[in-house]
């Protein structure tokens, strides 16, 4: 199974669905590059530190993914 990047009616569908950012304080790096890295890391079973840096750093895509796990269920990662 090869990795492919989200489509743009694959993040139509996901766009919605992801935590609103917030009004205050640095810029949250773009979401769709994060997912997209995040499902590089997945789809092709290498570490974190592997991610290619055209999908932004490693060390953000899996915070954003261990804090985007616990929205909703009142689980606070930070």
């Amino acid at each position: 199974m090869g990795f492919c990047e989200l489509s743009d009616d694959e993040w139509v569908v996901i766009k919605p669905l992801l935590p609103p950012r917030f009004r205050v304080g640095r810029p949250r790096a773009d979401d769709r590059r994060i997912i997209n890295g995040i499902v590089y890391v997945f789809t092709m079973g290498c570490r974190w530190m592997d991610m290619p840096l055209e999908y932004g750093s490693y060390k953000t895509a899996w915070r954003r993914l261990k804090r985007w796990q616990g929205y909703g269920k009142g689980v606070s990662v930070y």
